[in-house]
């Protein structure tokens, strides 16, 4: 059985993801610092697999403790996921996001480098396309300056990867970018668990549908879209899972240098108020919304092209909008109980 790192795998799509790897016969290995994530995921896992997954706590900047787990174990292949990710958070302390999430990437590199690890799935992001020209986003569209100090830390990581490769590095990688995830797993053991006040859409949706929240601002209602509020491509994090394993089995058989990268969305775009239209129906609750000013760094519009991932992948999205988002309401109503 192939053994395969996931670096911040008790995060929120890593825990996903290793639900998807032992489904497809592979076993994980979780390598986390919790600074952005509960040990309970541990335990939901164990649930959901009927078996417990080995984890390692502590930070991908520790190099011995890299050594150390590389040694430690028969990797065949990282997925890798670890790094500070609140835009937000980003512009305010920038030397943060530049210091972890590059450095970690490095040090990564350069462990797999020393105990012969080829394959690497790398998270990136639909963020380094900033507002794009035209919709859909093509793998092919020209990345734009980063809206934020996490976005440029993507495109970075991503440059850091393709010169590697063109070393002549032994590294078989994988860049999915990302479009917006949401939702849980079925069975309501795992989900999106945000420390604090959310920065994402869905789960100040399901906070406010729960009364944690008293309501949800709408940032925005004057743009260039159907109900004039901005238009994400979200993605069931089951899918996104999913996209993670077809990386990797894609990897096994490809030269020993070697890049690719893919959007990883359903190729539909929605719009906040129908996200929470739709919220509205699956859950049979009427969520109390208001109309704020725009946000500043909000892209009015991106949604993703799907034809390559489908294509070369062979991966097709099984979850729709209002799937994702019973999952993820199904998953905050189990965090009540």
């Amino acid at each position: 059985m192939q053994q395969i790192l996931i670096t911040g795998g008790a995060g929120y799509i890593g825990s996903h993801t290793a639900v998807a790897l032992v489904n497809a016969g592979f076993e994980p290995i979780i390598i986390d610092n919790f600074s952005n994530s509960n040990k309970k995921v541990l335990d939901g896992l164990e649930k959901i697999l009927n078996q417990s997954i080995k984890c390692y706590e502590g930070d991908c900047n520790d190099r011995e403790l890299m050594r150390q787990i590389f040694s430690e174990n028969n990797l065949s292949g990282v997925i890798h996921f670890a790094a500070s990710k609140a835009v937000g958070e980003s512009t305010q302390i920038p030397l943060k996001y530049y210091s972890n999430n590059i450095n970690s990437l490095i040090i990564l590199l350069e462990t797999m480098k020393e105990f012969k690890v080829k394959d690497i799935v790398f998270s990136s992001s639909c963020t380094v396309y900033g507002q794009p020209d035209e919709l859909p986003v093509k793998e092919s569209t020209p990345r734009k300056d980063a809206e934020s100090p996490y976005g440029n830390t993507k495109k970075i990581c991503e440059d850091i990867l393709i010169d590697h490769v063109k070393s002549g590095a032994k590294a078989r990688v994988v860049a999915l970018r990302y479009f917006n995830p949401i939702g849980a797993h079925p069975s309501s053991l795992i989900g999106e668990l945000p420390l604090g006040v959310p920065a994402n859409l869905i789960p100040f949706v399901t906070q406010t549908g729960a009364g944690i929240r008293e309501k949800i601002t709408v940032f925005g209602d004057d743009y260039d879209t159907l109900d004039g509020t901005c238009v994400r491509d979200y993605i069931h994090v089951m899918d996104l899972a999913d996209a993670h394993v077809k990386s990797i089995q894609f990897l096994a058989d490809k030269q020993d240098s070697f890049f690719d990268l893919f959007n990883v969305g359903t190729g539909n775009g929605n719009t906040v108020m129908e996200v929470i239209k739709a919220f509205e129906k699956v859950s049979g609750a009427p969520l109390n919304y208001e109309i704020g000013p725009r946000r500043s760094g909000d892209i009015e519009k991106v949604w993703a092209n799907t034809d390559k991932v489908s294509k070369v992948l062979g991966w097709i999205p099984q979850y729709n909008l209002e799937d994702a988002l019973k999952d993820a309401w199904n998953w905050q109503v189990s965090l009540e109980k």
